[in-house]
């Protein structure tokens, strides 16, 4: 699909939240639909334009991600650059041409070359496996850096060039970064929550491999990632999806990253005492527990699963002092607040927790059908996520959390049916107003 001639969408990265999550949204949805948009001001409210020395701009962690859907959709860009406030992004392909060996010299010379971005993987002349991978050289969030790409590797699924029927082929995706950074997914919730739940809407499997740990905290160090991922066939559609009956808490999941043995024991007593005075039925499992191997590093996940087969998380990675005269002062004050948090999550009786919702909005856009995600009272991020959409694919959502999607056909261009499709909203639902 040609977008040249098309007007980019305008985008302003000050919009509620303001933050890194409006420019990974765009840049998915732009890929996967060929829209162009145009954004100024990114990552505005991380610090504004009047105070050019505080954190506004694209970091590395955005970059990449940004970069690398470039090559794979022969994008059209300007201001893709570190610390960049403005950008333009125009696809020119759908999804990057898979060559065959017999036709691997007949790349055009306006393409990328395939090689920047994949290595292909053959049995004789068969495609059967896309190898990639994205380095960054500082703990930037590997999740995060995911979250602008999945999709894409999603649904922009392909057998070969001269066979788009032929069956699935698998994405081994490797990204260096940060596993367990403040203010971001962790490797632990993405395995034990993000990566569940989007297998249950039709997605996947995603199946992830910690190569080394890569922390924000202590001293930075750069941790890796790799990622098989199962993509959806070619000519498939998302089914429309409803998390609406969370039904019962059945078992805690804990893990725990911190010092040392003593460290960890007290924060596993804590927590065992916290659970049992709320739940006192209550199955409690520790699928992690492990030496995060630096005094300045301590990380909290707890998990709630229910008997209805939904997981709601909430977690800390602890970044106030750590009192190592009196450890138990901390431990407490980390136990406490992710303890509390969740019980915040349970208490308003939705199937997913506050990060879980706005991950699943851009699926909910290009899901067939509607599709319902019960939570909390939106956050300004889920609330980001549903205005990217709107603006970019015509999606709305009403009060509810329900979304007509789009219908997105994996590895085809999006044509008129879709767009139409798009803009069928919910009667009585209202645009968010900026």
């Amino acid at each position: 699909m040609n977008t040249q001639s098309r007007e980019p969408i305008s985008l302003d990265g000050t919009t509620l939240e303001g933050g890194g999550q409006l420019l990974r949204l765009s840049l998915a949805l732009s890929s996967l639909t060929s829209v162009p948009f145009h954004i100024t001001d990114i990552r505005g409210k991380r610090g504004p334009l009047s105070k050019p020395g505080k954190d506004g701009g694209m970091k590395q962690a955005h970059l990449v991600g940004a970069q690398w859907l470039e090559a794979v959709t022969n994008a059209t860009v300007k201001g893709m650059e570190l610390k960049s406030r403005d950008m333009t992004f125009a696809p020119t392909t759908f999804i990057s041409p898979v060559k065959s060996p017999q036709n691997a010299s007949t790349e055009s010379k306006d393409t990328k070359p395939l090689g920047s971005v994949w290595k292909n993987i053959y049995d004789g002349s068969k495609l059967i496996r896309r190898e990639s991978r994205i380095s960054m050289t500082t703990p930037g969030s590997i999740f995060l850096v995911l979250q602008a790409i999945l999709p894409y590797i999603l649904f922009a699924s392909i057998g070969s060039e001269d066979d788009r029927s032929a069956d699935t082929v698998p994405v081994h995706m490797t990204i260096t970064g940060g596993t367990n950074v403040w203010h971001s997914l962790s490797y632990e919730y993405a395995d034990q929550v993000l990566f569940p739940m989007l297998y249950r809407i039709g997605l996947g499997p995603i199946q992830m491999k910690l190569r080394k740990r890569g922390w924000s905290m202590g001293t930075n160090s750069i941790g890796e990632v790799s990622f098989d991922i199962t993509p959806l066939k070619p000519g498939a559609q998302l089914p429309a999806f409803s998390f609406t009956s969370r039904g019962d808490v059945s078992k805690i999941h804990v893990s725990i990253l911190a010092p040392n043995l003593p460290f960890r024991t007290g924060i596993k007593k804590t927590v065992i005492e916290n659970i049992l005075h709320h739940y006192p039925d209550v199955d409690i499992e520790f699928p992690v527990d492990v030496d995060s191997r630096h005094d300045k590093r301590a990380y909290l996940l707890l998990v709630a699963e229910t008997t209805n087969g939904y997981r709601l998380g909430r977690d800390w990675l602890f970044d106030e002092r750590i009192n190592r005269d009196v450890p138990q002062k901390t431990i407490s004050r980390l136990v406490s607040k992710v303890v509390k948090d969740l019980w915040a999550e349970l208490s308003h009786e939705g199937c997913v927790d506050e990060y879980l919702q706005d991950q699943l909005v851009v699926f909910q856009a290009l899901g067939k059908g509607a599709s319902s995600v019960l939570g909390s009272t939106p956050s300004l991020h889920t609330q980001t996520a549903r205005w990217v959409t709107e603006r970019l694919v015509g999606v709305g959502f009403d009060d509810n959390g329900t979304c007509n999607g789009i219908g997105l056909v994996a590895g085809g261009e999006r044509h008129e049916g879709q767009e139409q499709e798009a803009q069928k909203v919910t009667p009585g639902e209202e645009s968010i107003t900026v």
